[in-house]
């Protein structure tokens, strides 16, 4: 008899935490199933059997894309080769909507159960996007109410399982903990930085963060700042970026439990010619409870910022050409997710020519012990439903793959 099995399709860093969430979930609930799919290091402890890496597709804009496409290509085909080889019984898209929905289609050719975590942005752009996609998948899981609202509104039947970020926001170490193993001072003021998870994002956006810190640092001496570093992001890109600004302060922080860490990593901080930084490589929501305020790229990361109650400023460049494109179709007046949830502005956004380091430095000073932002904020956590949203998903997808 044949073992059951599900493949997982996931292409980038947000949505391989999300989709190792959902493996976990899968394998409670029967642990007998196989799982193979694309995805990067979470999904790979989780145990899911990787025959591609994310970084293989870890790309963002229309420039991008047509730079990278041969190698998008050759995974595309490589999937497809995996997908016949096994047939699994079902297969899950996970996000990353311009390559999961073009195999989806594939995949409905060859008569497979397909099935969608994590919805494309329909909200955003193209709402009619929901008939192509009711051709193509078999079952819709989704993270928010208004989501499941708006398929139906196309006649499509959507799960409503809330958001994973509920159960896996984790702080395993307090602030005062963090920035005593850094060397930093837990009476200073602390800022993150979180340029992204992608390369180009981190190119684009980090060294722009870094000038707004350095203006941020030069009014007031009393701050100091954590630069966190996405798993999916190479420590020497960062290091030569960081490097770029003559830092002499940096100090890396691995991911291991904090008691554990080398006595070299617990010395005092020395104040230095240039400014406090710290380059933190753990559990990225130790990272963020570390801070007061945070900079934030555009994405997942701030809505973990928004669970963890920290004030915010969201920025994001993209390509000219993306960007001229996404001005034309996107029909919402945020792009920050924490505000989309909310329905309203409630951070900052400084997208393209206005992401400058004077005006992030600028809005972070207005968000340093935002009582305001800090309770708009609980709202937005309330609104993201229960924990226990991987395992909700993971019985929709059992439920659709073996029918009673």
């Amino acid at each position: 008899m044949k073992n059951r099995h599900v493949m997982i399709i996931a292409g980038e860093a947000s949505g391989d935490m999300r989709a190792a969430g959902l493996a976990r979930a899968l394998k409670r609930l029967d642990s007998s199933l196989r799982l193979s799919g694309i995805g990067g290091e979470h999904m790979r402890r989780a145990g899911v059997e990787c025959f591609a890496d994310i970084t293989e597709l870890a790309v963002i804009g229309i420039a991008e894309v047509v730079k990278n496409f041969n190698r998008i290509k050759k995974v595309f085909r490589q999937t497809l080769a995996q997908i016949d080889a096994s047939r699994p019984d079902a297969v899950v898209l996970v996000d990353y909507p311009g390559f999961n929905l073009r195999l989806a289609g594939e995949i409905k050719k060859r008569g497979l159960k397909v099935i969608y975590y994590i919805s494309p942005q329909v909200w955003a752009w193209r709402e009619n996007r929901i008939l192509k996609i009711k051709k193509l998948v078999d079952r819709m899981i989704v993270l928010f109410p208004f989501e499941k609202q708006l398929y139906e509104k196309y006649g499509m039947k959507a799960d409503y399982a809330g958001h994973p970020l509920a159960e896996e926001i984790i702080v395993n170490h307090d602030q005062t903990e963090v920035l005593k193993a850094l060397g930093l001072s837990a009476s200073k003021t602390t800022i993150g930085l979180m340029p992204g998870s992608r390369l180009k994002e981190v190119e684009r956006h980090l060294p722009c963060m870094l000038e707004a810190a350095k203006l941020l640092y030069s009014r007031n001496r009393e701050r100091q700042f954590i630069l966190l570093k996405a798993s999916s992001i190479p420590l020497k890109l960062i290091e030569s970026i960081v490097s770029s600004f003559q830092m002499d302060s940096v100090m890396t922080l691995p991911d291991v439990p904090l008691k554990h860490a080398p006595e070299a990593m617990l010395g005092p901080f020395e104040e230095l010619e240039h400014f406090p930084l710290k380059i933190y490589d753990g559990n990225p929501y130790d990272g963020i409870n570390a801070a007061d305020a945070v900079m934030v790229a555009s994405g997942t990361a701030t809505l973990e910022c928004a669970l963890l109650k920290k004030p915010m400023v969201i920025i994001y460049k993209t390509s000219w050409l993306t960007y001229a494109v996404a001005k034309t179709v996107i029909k919402i007046p945020y792009i920050g997710l924490v505000n989309v949830v909310a329905g309203k502005k409630i951070v900052e956004e400084l997208l393209q020519n206005d992401a400058t380091a004077k005006r992030l430095s600028d809005a972070m000073e207005s968000v340093l012990y935002n009582h305001r932002i800090i309770d708009e904020l609980a709202a937005v956590k309330d609104s993201l439903g229960e924990p226990g949203a991987s395992q909700r998903a993971a019985k929709v997808i059992l439920e659709t793959a073996y029918p009673i």
